[in-house]
């Protein structure tokens, strides 16, 4: 079993037990043991075995012979928020745990993602982990206020323990994964950074300007297989696009598509609006659309077929029925922006 501080409720009589006036509400500790959290393996402990308090826990000056009682100010130190937020961050990943929560006997505490890692070893005093669960830890934690992990990145939100997670996963501060479709790569950031990543790691090509007239070449166009991601990064309107082309299986027939990702949040990119064209021989495709989110991969923006689709024969056709695809695609970006007073939205060029 673990054992765990826990205030007893306020003496709200205008005396102390004792008899002695004063009208100042006490605060005491007292010491219980929760019956829940015990060892699930028979062998890893016996039935009188107590894993101990964590230090971290313990009220200052409450050593082993420490006499018993408190103040108010102990309280306060103890059930303060972000006493128990430090209580509540995993030594090895340094995120915030949630249950299960486990421990050593020794009492030190890690999450449920880490513990397989540590291969069953507690990676703060080396003793065997075991099945041991901190319930009571888990139950503190309940009745906190937490900030959102991307306080760092500007976010103030303040949340209860349990809706955290939910909102991390959607808040609009936590960072960007970087859009390279070329293989998985696991860069995140802000927009500055991953502009930065994709033209020195990726070597991706930059420009300035809303308009754009780019040309593919591909040698032997009918291996769709072998097909590579090609991506472009355009700077406009004091924002950053990036423009996709690549070649996939839709069904059983290979095409090419294309299509223009923002750089942010998917409220800001509907702002904006963008026109792609491809053609040759007296005839052309044209696709307008809302540039999609980064926050939507690259595979999820493709396989929703939003963007410019070019059927196989048809890309050959444009490019003059060589053994080479050169295919040239041009287009816009603009920015709508909507008249407070009219309701009505006029086009910046």
């Amino acid at each position: 079993m673990c054992s765990f501080f826990s205030p007893s409720p306020y003496d709200r009589s205008h005396g102390s037990p004792g008899g002695g006036g004063g009208g100042q509400e006490a605060s005491t500790w007292t010491l219980f043991r929760s019956p829940e959290c015990m060892s699930l393996s028979v062998d890893a402990m016996d039935e009188e075995e107590v894993a101990p308090v964590p230090n971290s826990l313990k009220p200052p000056g409450a050593g082993d012979g420490a006499a018993g009682g408190g103040s108010g100010l102990l309280a306060t130190q103890i059930t303060s928020n972000s006493r128990v937020n430090e209580l509540l961050e995993c030594p090895v990943c340094t995120n915030t745990m949630y249950p299960p929560i486990h421990q050593c006997r020794n009492g030190h505490t890690l999450c449920s993602s880490c513990k397989p890692r540590v291969q069953d070893q507690c990676p703060t005093c080396r003793q065997e982990l075991g099945d041991i669960r901190c319930l009571a830890l888990e139950k503190v934690a309940e009745f906190l206020d937490l900030p959102c992990k991307h306080l760092s990145l500007g976010c103030p939100e303040i949340f209860p323990y349990y809706n955290k997670l939910k909102h991390e996963a959607q808040c609009n501060f936590r960072p960007y994964n970087c859009p390279y479709a070329g293989w998985e790569c696991s860069a995140e950031g802000d927009i500055p950074f991953l502009v930065a990543h994709l033209r020195d790691d990726h070597k991706v090509d930059t420009h300035a300007g809303c308009t754009f007239n780019h040309r593919y070449v591909k040698s032997n166009p009918r291996e769709v297989e072998n097909a590579t991601w090609m991506l472009t990064i355009f700077h406009c309107f004091e924002q950053h696009f990036c423009m996709h082309f690549e070649a996939f299986q839709l069904g059983m027939a290979p095409v090419y598509i294309v299509f223009l990702q923002f750089m942010g949040d998917e409220n800001e990119a509907h702002n904006y609006r963008y026109s792609l064209e491809v053609g040759s021989n007296g005839r052309k495709l044209t696709w307008e659309g809302i540039p999609r989110s980064i926050r939507d991969s690259h595979q999820e923006v493709r396989d929703s077929h939003d963007g410019l689709i070019i059927q196989r024969n048809l890309a050959i056709f444009f490019s003059g029925n060589k053994k080479d695809l050169k295919l040239r695609v041009t287009g816009r970006i603009w920015k709508e922006e909507q008249n407070s007073d009219t309701g009505l939205c006029s086009l910046t060029l």
